[in-house]
């Protein structure tokens, strides 16, 4: 059967005190927006629609930064969460199959919750997502008779019974498309906001003899996020998880609550992660690696018995090969470094390629911008880089090459040769005995002066 989601994304989250849109507010690295698409996005489904108000362009854009094919709808009046899925109809028109309606600042839903929900649709009209609440504060109430959900009931419209009833309502609802539009078609806002809430339509189904039950999941995965102290728990909430998931898999962290991981950071088995390591988006760490501490890594790929840190950055376009070493004050950037290479401290390379087994001394820099244009340099295999030198790019230095210490080198470097480019020294007898002496005489007359 098809799969059509309903992604709500209009509010503006007036609690999070914030000129950005709530759902593009960060967990992991990614837009709460992402974490909402991710569990879905397993399901295969047909077509997505994201329904945008504050912000519209912005959400947008990251929601087809998600997924190219996402259609994106305005909901230019907030009427309420029924108000915001009618704005879906357009684009879901013809689709014959269901609809799970979604919200964008609700990022910890799994998969397999959602995959439970369909299920339940093969035996109910419409299914609703909900979790036994430790505290039901201002949830809405899901009333049920056995197996079958009655309604859902709004705190601020409750009766007392129903606000001491503990099963509280998520908002996620899976139901057949065309059917889910006739409901909010029937929908009132004859209530105390004045809103048209997508909540009525199980009340509607009923007395329509349709049928409607509750799956429930636990109350993790139904955080929401308001405020900017639920989005730091929320971050706090994905941490835990995520390391405890790199755990479960066979990672080593020494203290992993120092450890802060992506929504996409993937690491293999064996891999060693000292104290103190940041990985930021599309990092991806091979078996047996080891990432020293105060590491920060984003956009890199570290293989197989490759070491970085301690105090190393790699930035965008970093690929280590397997046994390549970057120790402590190294920055690595858009650069390709070939098995068993090593830059072992204090270097910078930038837009370079460095072959196998070449070695790059302390304090080396590969001057890759000229203010205006990014230039790349190509290092050897087996070449042995002096200390402190500077490669102008474009420049290339040969296989098995040298570079003596110190040495600028603008231009190319033949295989097997030493390029040696820096003034002759000179050394003058005698000099700073009385160079000193002139100066302290000199500020000795400026004292009595």
């Amino acid at each position: 059967m098809s799969l059509a989601l309903i992604v709500l994304a209009a509010g503006k989250g007036t609690r999070m005190e914030s000129d950005l849109p709530k759902v593009l507010h960060k967990i992991g690295g990614a837009p709460l927006l992402h974490h909402a698409m991710l569990p879905a996005s397993a399901l295969e489904p047909e077509r997505i629609v994201v329904v945008t108000g504050h912000g519209a362009q912005a959400v947008e854009t990251a929601a087809r930064i998600f997924d190219e094919s996402a259609m994106c709808v305005r909901q230019t009046e907030q009427l309420g969460t029924a108000h915001a899925v009618a704005q879906a109809r357009g684009a879901l028109d013809g689709l014959e199959g269901d609809a799970i309606v979604l919200y964008g600042d609700t990022p910890f839903i799994t998969t397999e919750t959602l995959e439970a929900m369909r299920e339940a649709r093969r035996a109910h009209d419409v299914v609703v997502l909900g979790f036994e609440a430790r505290d039901p504060g201002r949830y809405g109430r899901l009333v049920m008779q056995g197996d079958t959900l009655e309604r859902i009931v709004e705190y601020k419209d409750a009766t007392d019974e129903e606000r001491g009833i503990t099963l509280c309502n998520s908002g996620v609802i899976c139901a057949d498309c065309g059917a889910l539009f006739d409901l909010i078609d029937a929908v009132g806002n004859d209530n105390a906001s004045g809103e048209y809430y997508l909540t009525d339509i199980i009340a509607i189904a009923r007395a329509r003899g349709l049928s409607a039950t509750a799956v429930t999941c636990d109350e993790a995965e139904t955080l929401g996020i308001n405020s900017r102290a639920e989005l730091a728990a929320a971050e706090a909430a994905f941490q835990t998880r995520a390391r405890q998931t790199l755990i479960e898999t066979g990672v080593q962290m020494q203290a992993p609550d120092t450890v802060f991981l992506s929504f996409d950071t993937t690491i293999g088995r064996d891999a060693e992660i000292e104290p103190n390591v940041v990985f930021a988006p599309g990092v991806t760490v091979e078996s047996g690696a080891r990432i020293r501490a105060f590491s920060h890594l984003e956009g890199a790929h570290v293989s197989r018995g490759a070491t970085v840190g301690p105090y190393a950055r790699l930035r965008p376009g970093a690929e280590l090969a397997e046994d390549v070493h970057v120790g402590n004050f190294v920055e690595i950037k858009n650069a390709a470094l070939d098995e068993g290479a090593k830059v072992n401290h204090l270097s910078y390379i930038g837009d370079a390629d460095v072959g196998a087994n070449s070695n790059i001394g302390a304090g080396t820099i590969t001057c890759n911008y000229d203010g205006v244009m990014k230039h790349r340099t190509t290092i050897g295999r087996d070449v042995f880089i002096g200390s402190n030198t500077m490669l102008v790019a474009p420049v290339t230095v040969g296989d098995e090459a040298m570079t003596a210490t110190s040495t600028t080198v603008t231009r190319d470097v033949p295989e097997g040769a030493m390029a040696i480019a820096r003034c002759e020294q000179t050394n003058k007898p005698g000099f700073v005995r009385k160079f000193f002496a002139m100066l302290r005489a000199k500020k000795a007359g400026q004292a009595k002066g």
